[in-house]
């Protein structure tokens, strides 16, 4: 550990307007009244889904719940507002609008970005070309993945991803919906930033679907830091090694690892001097172990510190923290923010 010296008190960041504002602002003029008539609390919104001639469908404090023509919550999908094939064409249309830039990048992978980190899931027909995937016409379903930023959620945290020699090499292990991008968020802020007891550091991170810094025009519209580089819309493999080649960082900072490539491209950046902070879908240590890709680099003793997350109290829960060699360091049922 190292002492910081004060605090750094500028943000190099753009500030994203909030949740309710960013996402109301793509949705068709029907639906956007609806939500209206609903006493939200955006802080436990997690998606919203739009599914032509199906309801209109919320994630909302931790379960599935549907809404009225009225704008009442209801447990009945009869009893929902249907979703038309207008309300979807437009939605798209304005969250094409936004992100027009990378638009055709985007819908090819399956999402669209808002700035802020939100994210739209998109299906329908897939137009090949070679074996692969060119663009999505049809769009029938739309997924919209509200992000949240949490100041202070990685408080409770980040103590135990120190040893005597510094940072760890740190994978966080989460299923779907359980905070996983948003505790990495403050753990890449807090690390970049400094804090008592801990010097700042330089840290590079790969945003391949602008989540981590809901990034728009490159810029970072969430807070990561101020020694933090954000390679938005990079693939990960690649943008680890152009960070090591360019920006000098001491620790890089992914989300969702996956393939050779990522895998790859990580142990050539520990072996150049970089701290790695991952993520990857999962439900324990075990399971993990359990996936070919995964389990490859599991066994080079790579990762010093494992922290797994679940839902049982809402999004964020911590259930464990466990060092190099899955012994339990910290184990706890309270969500850290």
């Amino acid at each position: 550990m190292q002492p910081t010296n004060s605090q750094p008190k500028t943000e190099p960041y753009q500030v994203s307007p909030p949740p309710q504002e960013a996402i109301s602002a793509i949705l068709s003029l029907p639906l956007r009244q609806l939500l209206k008539k609903v006493n939200l609390d955006w802080k436990e919104l997690q998606e919203i889904r739009l599914s032509q001639a199906r309801p209109l469908t919320l994630w909302y404090r931790g379960r599935e719940t549907f809404l009225t023509e009225d704008g009442y919550e209801t447990g009945s999908p009869k009893s929902a507002h249907q979703v038309t094939a207008q309300e979807l064409r437009e939605t798209l249309e304005f969250a094409g609008a936004y992100s027009l830039y990378a638009y055709e990048d985007e819908i090819r992978q399956g999402y669209l970005t808002l700035p802020g980190g939100h994210r739209i899931g998109v299906t329908g027909k897939a137009v090949t070309e070679n074996g692969q995937v060119k663009t999505l016409r049809y769009i029938t379903s739309l997924n919209i993945r509200v992000a949240h930023e949490v100041k202070g959620c990685a408080d409770a945290v980040l103590p135990w991803l120190y040893s005597s020699e510094g940072l760890c090499h740190t994978l966080l292990i989460s299923p779907p919906r359980c905070g996983k991008t948003t505790l990495l968020r403050d753990l890449i802020r807090q690390i970049s930033n400094g804090r008592t007891g801990f010097r700042g550091m330089r840290v590079g991170v790969v945003d391949e679907r602008s989540e981590i810094g809901g990034s728009h025009l490159g810029v970072p519209g969430l807070d990561v830091g101020v020694r933090t580089d954000i390679l938005d819309g990079c693939p990960k493999a690649e943008g680890m090694m152009m960070l090591v080649r360019s920006m000098s960082p001491e620790l890089i900072a992914v989300d969702e690892i996956g393939g050779n490539a990522d895998m790859e491209a990580m142990e050539n950046a520990i072996s150049c001097g970089c701290r790695i902070l991952a993520t990857v879908h999962g439900s324990s240590l075990e399971e993990i172990r359990q996936k070919p890709l995964v389990s490859g680099l599991l066994q080079t003793g790579i990762f010093e510190r494992f922290v797994v997350l679940d839902a049982r109290h809402g999004p964020g829960t911590v259930r464990a923290i466990l060092d190099g060699k899955g012994k339990i360091l910290c184990s706890k049922s309270q969500a850290p923010a």
